[in-house]
């Protein structure tokens, strides 16, 4: 390998005899495996829309436009990170983010750990001679952040030419995955946020991994510096049942019983908005929200757009379209879920997105529950 900058931060070590085989397993998984829920397990069934039979509007004026990090976006949309290791992976980074180039949106590789173990998988992550305007995120664990320390951190952002660095937090996923470098050990997580929010210039979004990050995390994310969150909740892939599929024995049993653990990605939206409006002040403009975590047509997504999310993320469906019908058949999918919730909105009467915030809606029993109870929990601090 030849660059000189990943050599000075992941220099080359010996390669393990499985060390890609576990996201080739991913790929294969999200592909065409059972990895989703049964049911309505994202609560959107839950929210309920007002029809605006006169939206005095027409079409063409509904403004879609949002932002990330500072940066301006033609659409709330974003392709969440997915993969990155074996040559296969790189493929596939390299068709989304021309995809996300094209349509003016956010993209992210997968975690790049792997580099640290075969600096050869570099390679997988770049996608700049490919889609040299899109806006990239890089991708690393936030226990990986904090014993790798800041500097080679940002040595992996640097690398792939990236914008900002996505730090994931998969905790359950952690603990059911049957690989022997699994990581349990959770200490020391917000320091390490912290530094790397200042080493980044605050160029940083913490994302959960299909779990859900609680009003509370949120509060304390914010608290460190960070302005953008992934909320990624329970109702699209759940990578805990994912690892269930790979273990066996306890971790298999015990992977399936948690396949559902954590926070629906509608009240996880919902109650990260309350809480960005308890928090007052500059908060309620600079901490962005994106809703992941089953997004998979126009109508979640505008669902997820009314609760309060800036913009939604989707991998999985994007994933399939792209393996199932390449490049032309996933632009396909990005157009008509951009154009869906463009439609929708206007259904709504919506011009944007801050009116549609203010449509009117109907919230259910089960997903109004979890919103009364973030507020009862703020108030009994």
């Amino acid at each position: 390998m030849s660059d000189s900058r990943t050599e000075r931060f992941f220099p080359q070590g010996e390669v393990g005899a499985g060390i890609h085989q576990r996201k080739r397993d991913h790929i294969a998984l999200c592909h065409t495996g059972d990895v989703g829920l049964e049911g309505d397990p994202g609560l959107w069934r839950q929210v309920r829309l007002m029809h605006c039979a006169l939206p005095e509007l027409k079409l063409s004026e509904v403004d879609l436009s949002s932002s990330l990090l500072g940066r301006p976006l033609s659409a709330p949309v974003m392709a969440t990170g997915m993969t990155g290791g074996p040559p296969e992976a790189g493929e596939i980074n390299r068709s989304v983010a021309k995809l996300c180039e094209r349509f003016g949106l956010p993209f992210g590789v997968g975690s790049q750990r792997v580099i640290t173990k075969d600096s050869d998988a570099l390679e997988t992550f770049k996608v700049r001679a490919v889609a040299p305007e899109v806006f990239l995120l890089a991708n690393l664990g936030v226990n990986q952040l904090r014993d790798l320390g800041v500097d080679r951190a940002k040595g992996l952002v640097e690398a792939i030419e990236a914008d900002a660095l996505a730090i994931h937090l998969n905790p359950a996923m952690e603990v059911v995955q049957p690989d022997p470098d699994a990581d349990v050990d959770f200490h020391g997580g917000y320091e390490a946020i912290a530094r790397a929010v200042e080493a980044l210039d605050g160029q940083v979004i913490v994302k959960e991994c299909g779990c859900g990050l609680s009003p509370e995390v949120v509060r304390k994310l914010y608290g460190v510096g960070v302005k953008a969150v992934d909320l990624s909740g329970v109702g699209g892939t759940s990578w805990v049942k994912l690892e269930a599929l790979r273990a066996g024995g306890h971790q298999a049993q015990l992977g399936f019983t948690l396949a559902d653990w954590g926070i629906p990605t509608a009240a996880a939206t919902l109650m990260a908005h309350k809480a960005r409006e308890e928090l007052g002040g500059v908060a309620t403009r600079e901490l962005k929200l994106v809703a992941s975590g089953g997004i998979q047509n126009p109508l979640q997504a505008v669902k997820a757009l009314a609760l309060g999310a800036d913009l939604v993320g989707v991998a999985r469906p994007l994933l399939q379209a792209l393996l199932s019908g390449g490049e032309e058949e996933a632009d396909r999918y990005l157009s008509s879920l951009i154009e869906g919730v463009r439609q929708i909105c206007m259904l709504t009467g919506s011009r944007d997105l801050a009116s549609l915030r203010r449509s009117p809606r109907l919230i259910g029993p089960e997903l109004d529950a979890w919103g009364s109870r973030s507020l009862s929990s703020a108030s009994d601090r």
